[in-house]
């Protein structure tokens, strides 16, 4: 299930959305976060969408914690080695 992410929402809704994924498991169906290189990370730190690799993988990060398993993105390689890292945590 894709929750929208910056569909029709401002930086605060998706901040919130993201806060709160873990209500969406409720419906026993896998989460996508979609939110790399989203207007949500660029503008809010005052970068270009070209800049905002770090942000999305925090954010990708909050996400995983929260209850997403699919990670729309842009950068595979770095996308993959934030889930390794959790796996190691949560192993």
């Amino acid at each position: 299930m894709d929750v929208g992410f910056g569909f029709a929402k401002t930086a605060t809704h998706n901040f919130t959305l993201l806060k709160n994924l873990a209500i969406f498991k409720i419906l026993e169906k896998p989460l996508l976060v979609g939110l790399s290189r989203k207007a949500t990370i660029y503008k809010t730190l005052g970068i270009t969408p070209e800049e905002a690799l770090n942000g999305t993988t925090v954010l990708n990060t909050i996400g995983l914690q929260n209850g997403a398993s699919i990670l729309r993105v842009h950068d595979v390689k770095e996308a993959v080695e934030a889930i390794k890292l959790l796996e190691c945590i949560n192993a």
